[in-house]
């Protein structure tokens, strides 16, 4: 049997109110008065696929799941084009080097996609576990249809062969070049195409042929289907679909607009994730569907183990981790959408990154692995040649301890208005953590008022700068309050 061995979600805790969007734009657009309600799922300024992407995986990987021999990672905005972003996740993660790694992109089914490669992998015998990991922020224009209807969200699971919480039962793919929207490699924003001719040319045609096929490879019948997992914004769609292949309307699973949004090619797996968390049950059929240029449909079977088991962050848990934003002007500069005069302190040139330090560093920099003495178990970070235990000043005796995952609290703290930050004031100060150890750190997701002395905090993944004249995504490890 192989299947879904451990699953785990994230959401940026930053909700745009919908509304203050339509505020926004209805003066020049009054169709969208009717289109304010719910709210998107907005990250911040220092978040990208990729750091999502690892928080994802980390809360899949939390408590023990076997340590995956490949890494597959989906996503159609990742930050980088040549630049291996699995291999990035795989590093924060502390995966060893011997993974194999690979991008899946350019389709809004490359989360589906990278499902199946995964599973044909480990069912062939190729690996005997696998990490599959979907991220998306995608970017829109000010008062289009994909602003309204985006949200930036990941997810992540392992598959294998012990412990399996789903089954995977069988798949069926199509490949079509039906283009509901395109993007050029010379372009920033989705061209789309009419939402009629989306729904009636393209779903209604390739969608029911494809899941048929995966259905009568399993022996079922679409009666059989108790939860049916399909993303699409375009209303009535996706219950027009059920109707005609004979799927029970009770088997739609929440598309999740309301809440978060569509976060392109992970949100098939983030719907999965959902519906594993809160609804499905022993022994139920779950069908989910990705859609673009083609069509993939997986049939799925729960088992007894998914309903003892916790991930260490679900989707559902983290949408219950929301933060309302109805500063619409904040999620335009995020998104570089408008310029904003950042004063003086912003005018450091950009520095070529030193790629052999990046190189040379990259279980510091990009796994926080700082060191532990050997001779009298003091621990440091950055790690170095001579222990800082007073007591002891050992040379060599450094063994590699990774601090990401350890909790910590806030020692020291600053708010300051005259550092240049994205997200004024900048927050940051000195963390202890509990095991030993201290540094100085940026945090991040912090409100002003929110930050104290001795408050526990967790490390998070995220963006440190941006090289722009080069392009390049210099990536550390801020604290933020747990």
């Amino acid at each position: 049997m192989v299947g879904i061995t451990a699953f785990g979600g994230y959401v940026p805790k930053r909700r745009l109110q919908r509304q203050a969007i339509v505020d926004a734009h209805v003066w020049a657009d009054p169709s969208l008065a009717n289109k304010g309600r719910g709210e998107r799922a907005m990250a911040n300024w220092d978040e990208d696929a990729v750091t999502m992407a690892v928080e994802a995986a980390r809360a899949c990987l939390h408590g023990g799941a076997q340590e995956p021999g490949a890494i597959y990672f989906a996503s159609t905005s990742a930050p980088f084009a040549d630049r291996q972003n699995a291999g990035i996740v795989s590093t924060a993660l502390s995966l060893p080097e011997s993974i194999a790694s690979l991008d899946i992109g350019a389709s809004q089914k490359a989360g589906t996609s990278a499902l199946l490669q995964a599973v044909g992998a480990v069912q062939g015998g190729l690996y005997e576990s696998a990490l599959v990991v979907a991220g998306e922020k995608r970017r829109s224009k000010a008062a289009s249809a994909g602003e309204l209807a985006y949200g930036d969200g990941a997810a992540a699971l392992t598959l294998g062969h012990e412990g399996v919480l789903v089954e995977f039962v069988s798949a069926q793919s199509a490949t079509v070049d039906f283009i509901d929207h395109f993007r050029s490699a010379t372009e920033t924003y989705d061209y789309a195409w009419e939402e009629r001719w989306i729904r009636d040319e393209g779903l209604a045609k390739i969608v029911p042929p494809c899941v048929a096929g995966a259905l009568a490879k399993a022996g079922l019948e679409a009666g059989d289907v108790d939860h049916f997992i399909m993303p699409s914004t375009i209303g009535r769609a996706v219950a027009g679909i059920a109707k005609k292949l004979g799927i029970a309307p009770a088997a739609i699973a929440d598309n999740l607009y309301a809440v978060m949004g569509e976060s392109g090619a992970a949100h098939p797996l983030v719907m999965l994730l959902h519906s594993l968390q809160t609804k499905a049950k022993r022994g139920e059929i779950l069908l989910l569907v990705g859609f673009g240029q083609g069509c993939d449909a997986i049939v799925l079977r729960s088992t007894a183990a998914l309903a003892d088991y916790r991930s260490a962050q679900g989707v559902a848990d983290a949408l219950a981790r929301r933060q309302p934003e109805e500063n619409y002007q904040k999620f335009l500069a995020f998104n570089d959408l408008i310029r904003l005069e950042k004063g003086m302190r912003a005018e450091a040139d950009d520095y070529k990154t030193a790629l052999s330090v990046t190189y040379r560093k990259r279980d510091m920099l990009l796994g926080l692995v700082g060191g532990r003495c050997t001779q009298c178990g003091a621990m440091q970070f950055p790690r170095t040649d001579i222990c800082v235990n007073p007591q002891c000043h050992a040379k060599g005796a450094q063994e590699p301890c990774s601090f990401r995952d350890q909790p910590a609290k806030i020692l020291t703290w600053s708010a300051d208005y005259l550092a240049y930050t994205a997200d004024p004031p900048s927050h940051y100060g000195m963390v202890a953590f509990d095991e030993g150890g201290r540094f100085m750190t940026d945090f991040t997701d912090a409100v002003v008022g929110g930050i104290e002395v001795g408050m526990p905090v967790r490390m998070v993944f995220r963006i440190k700068s941006v090289d722009r004249r080069r392009g390049f995504v210099r990536y550390f490890w801020k604290a933020t309050p747990a």
